[in-house]
C-alpha cells in the first residue's frame, strides 16, 4: 500500500506557483475551446421561421411596383376609351405636380378626392375589380421589383403573413396582393352599401399617418407582436409606419428617408440602376398620387356609364 501513497490528497496548501500553474492551464483549455467551436453567426436569422407573432407589411407604390399602381391604371383606361385625351392630360398634370412638390397640398387633394368620390358614386365595386384584374396583366404584372418580391416571399416561406399597405383603394390593393400570392392588402376604403358606391370615404386615404394606425390595428387583430416584425417602403412619409416596427427597411429610398434610414440606422435597399435612382429621387408622394389616379379611374368609369 505504501507504494500506492502518491494517490492519496496531500493535506497541504497550494504553493504560489501551483496556483500559478493551475490558472495558466484553466486559461489554455478554455481558449482551445473556444478556437474549436464553431464561429458565432453574424447576424441573427431574418426572418425568423416559424415565429407566428411576425409578419411583414410593403408600401406598394415604388416599394413593390415601379411607379404608381393607379396612374398604370390609368394607362389600361385610357387605352380602352374609357376616357378623352384631355382628361389624360389632367390626369398626368396631377401627378407631375405632386412629384415636383415632394409636399400634400390639403385643398387640392381635397378637390381631387372630391371629384373622384362624385363620379365613382353609384358604380359597382366588382365594376373596379373587374378593370383591375385585366390591367393588371397589361401593365402592373412586368413592373414588380425581382427583389421586393423575394423579400415578400421570404417572409411568406418562413410561415409569416406579408400585407400591402397602400393609399390606393383597397379593391385595387386587394387585387395586386391576390396576384403576388400575398396574405392580402390594407389600403383607402370607399363607402359602399350593397356593393354600391356611396361616394364618400370611410375615414381619409390611407397615407402617411393612417398607414401607422392600420397596422397597429391589424397586428392587434392579428396577435402580432410589432417589435418582430418587418416594414418596407420607398417614401418618407411612411416614416410613422417603419417606426411602428423592429426591422424597418427603406427600399429605393426619396432622398428624405435614405437620410433618416441613415441616421436610424436602417437597413436600405435599392433595386435601381444608380442612373435611375437619381431621376427617382423626386418624392413619389402615394397619397395624391393615388387620389389622382382615382380620379382617372373614376372619369372613365363615368365615360363608360354614359
Amino acid at each position: 500500500m505504501a507504494a500506492l501513497g502518491w494517490l492519496t490528497p496531500r493535506r497541504r496548501s497550494a504553493t504560489a506557483r501551483s496556483v500559478l500553474a493551475g490558472e495558466a492551464s484553466a486559461e489554455a483549455a478554455r481558449k482551445s475551446s473556444q478556437e474549436t467551436a464553431p464561429p458565432p453567426p453574424l447576424e441573427a436569422e431574418f426572418p425568423v421561421h416559424g415565429d407566428e407573432r411576425a409578419a411583414a407589411f410593403f408600401d406598394l407604390d415604388n416599394t413593390v411596383m415601379q411607379g404608381a399602381a393607379l396612374f398604370h391604371f390609368g394607362r389600361g383606361l385610357y387605352k380602352r376609351k374609357f376616357f378623352e385625351t384631355r382628361d389624360l392630360a389632367r390626369f398626368a398634370w396631377q401627378q407631375a405636380w405632386f412629384r415636383l412638390a415632394g409636399v400634400e397640398d390639403p385643398e387640392h387633394m381635397q378637390d381631387v378626392r372630391d371629384s373622384a368620390l362624385s363620379i365613382v358614386k353609384g358604380h359597382r365595386v366588382s365594376e373596379l375589380k373587374s378593370i383591375g384584374e385585366e390591367i393588371y396583366d397589361e401593365y402592373m404584372a412586368e413592373r414588380i421589383w425581382p427583389g421586393t418580391r423575394a423579400l415578400a416571399q421570404a417572409h411568406l416561406d418562413a410561415g409569416q403573413k406579408v400585407w400591402l399597405v397602400t393609399a390606393a383603394p383597397v379593391e385595387i390593393a386587394q387585387v395586386i396582393s391576390r396576384r403576388l400570392g400575398l396574405t392580402g392588402a390594407l389600403g383607402t376604403v370607399a363607402e359602399s352599401v350593397a356593393g354600391v358606391y356611396t361616394g364618400r370615404l370611410v375615414g381619409e386615404p390611407l397615407h402617411g399617418p393612417a398607414k401607422a394606425e392600420a397596422v397597429r390595428a391589424l397586428a392587434a387583430a392579428e396577435g402580432l407582436d410589432l417589435s418582430r416584425c418587418a416594414a418596407y417602403s420607398d417614401s418618407h412619409n411612411d416614416i410613422p409606419m417603419l417606426s411602428l416596427v423592429g426591422h424597418p427597411y427603406a427600399i429605393n429610398p426619396d432622398a428624405k428617408l435614405r437620410r433618416h434610414a441613415r441616421e436610424m440606422d436602417w437597413r436600405l435597399r435599392d433595386y435601381r440602376t444608380g442612373r435611375k435612382a437619381a431621376k427617382v429621387g423626386i418624392p413619389a408622394a402615394a397619397g395624391v398620387g393615388a387620389v389622382a389616379g382615382g380620379t382617372a379611374a373614376a372619369i372613365a368609369l363615368h365615360r363608360r356609364r354614359r
